[in-house]
């Protein structure tokens, strides 16, 4: 995928877990939940539909109780290979009236995981829709916000590798 250094915002990790650890944070809610939001934020609710399609939801909650909803959908499903998800839509391709402004302007979300050596390279790619709307998402802490759910996803992906049966409870 060819990057727009105006429009897409990049986080990259070689994470040291298998695709396929990596593909199951992303994918059980009871995972996702526990490294997604930056702390202290929460994730009180998470909806996962993995199809194209699908619903994407998930619902953060600050220290102060505020709480922000955020819904999409899932445009590419390919197991322990990629993920693509926007807030432009939400079930089924419906577009939305209006996106959310408590997580910035909108944007497409191509996440992937690619093997490497005993490891994942990991990779985020935020696209927008326009150079303005990433700086606005950039000025917002987005490459902090995402720095810190990839350190959090690292460090639950090194609690799933010490385990023997690599299930890990909320």
């Amino acid at each position: 995928m060819k990057i727009d250094p105006e429009r897409d915002l990049v986080i990259e990790r070689l994470l040291m877990a298998p695709p396929s650890l990596v593909w199951r944070c992303w994918t059980e809610p009871d995972l996702f939940r526990q490294w997604y939001a930056p702390k202290p934020m929460q994730l009180t609710a998470v909806e996962l539909e993995l199809r194209a399609g699908g619903r994407f939801f998930m619902e953060m909650t600050g220290p102060d109780g505020q709480r922000m909803p955020n819904e999409g959908s899932f445009l590419v499903v390919e197991p322990e290979s990629k993920i693509v998800f926007t807030d432009l839509m939400t079930q089924d391709f419906s577009p939305v009236e209006k996106v959310s402004d408590d997580f910035g302007p909108a944007f497409t979300a191509v996440i992937s995981f690619a093997p490497e050596g005993t490891g994942t390279r990991y990779r985020a790619v935020a696209r927008h829709a326009s150079a303005r709307e990433a700086k606005i998402n950039l000025d917002m802490g987005f490459e902090q916000g995402w720095g810190i759910q990839a350190a959090q996803l690292e460090a639950l992906l090194a609690k799933m590798e010490e385990t023997d049966d690599r299930a890990i409870q909320p």
